[in-house]
């Protein structure tokens, strides 16, 4: 039904806001009624109970629907607040090396940026040094190319290794994921480097 409130929150005129003389109507069920007299067709409205809808303001002359609009704009609304809930939302999750870090504990924690990365979310990678392990930085330098050498085929870098304060920082995006026709003509041509291969082999 009209109403005060859905006339100030909409964003299409409607009822006797439109301003035209006559109107393309179309019917509740998508159905072309043609050009009528504005007040023919929000008389319509009224016997129906429902709502006259421009919906195309810059046609001549102006498109309008018959339809219930305070149920178009809550069905609207609804679509896109579910819409809103599918998008993931891309997370930064961060995980800390020391300079000394040993292998077991690496393999760990390459494990959760593997995981992290996999699910979509980029990757925050630290490196803080203590004391006078300030004076031999290069070594955490190395750990952080050895961690982007080993995450190669889970991201790329969006930011390059670089001192804040007593760290360093290292941001890691998830690599977009190779679409099927791209791995099937890569699939494609190690066959035929193959195939060549054999064959030279073969006349030899």
């Amino acid at each position: 039904m009209r109403g005060t409130t859905i006339a100030q929150e909409k964003e299409a005129r409607i009822n006797h806001e439109i301003n035209a003389p006559e109107v393309r109507l179309i019917g509740v069920e998508g159905e072309q009624i043609g050009i009528v007299a504005l007040g023919v067709a929000v008389s319509m409205a009224d016997e129906a109970e429902i709502d006259l809808v421009e919906i195309a303001p810059t046609a001549k002359p102006p498109v309008c629907r018959l339809m219930d609009y305070g149920k178009f704009r809550y069905q609207e609304s609804k679509k896109k607040h579910e819409a809103k809930l599918k998008q993931k939302q891309v997370q930064i999750k961060e995980v800390k090396f020391r300079p000394n870090t040993d292998d077991g504990d690496y393999n760990i924690k390459l494990r959760n940026l593997i995981n992290f990365l996999v699910d979509g979310d980029k990757a925050k990678v630290t490196l803080r040094f203590r004391g006078r392990e300030m004076a031999h930085q290069e070594f955490g330098m190395r750990l952080l190319e050895r961690v982007r050498d080993d995450l190669e085929e889970y991201a790329m870098v969006e930011q390059w290794p670089r001192m804040e304060g007593r760290q360093i920082v290292m941001v890691l995006s998830p690599k977009k994921k190779e679409s099927t026709a791209a791995k099937n003509k890569d699939t494609k041509a190690k066959e035929a480097s193959s195939n060549n291969v054999k064959e030279l082999s073969n006349i030899k």
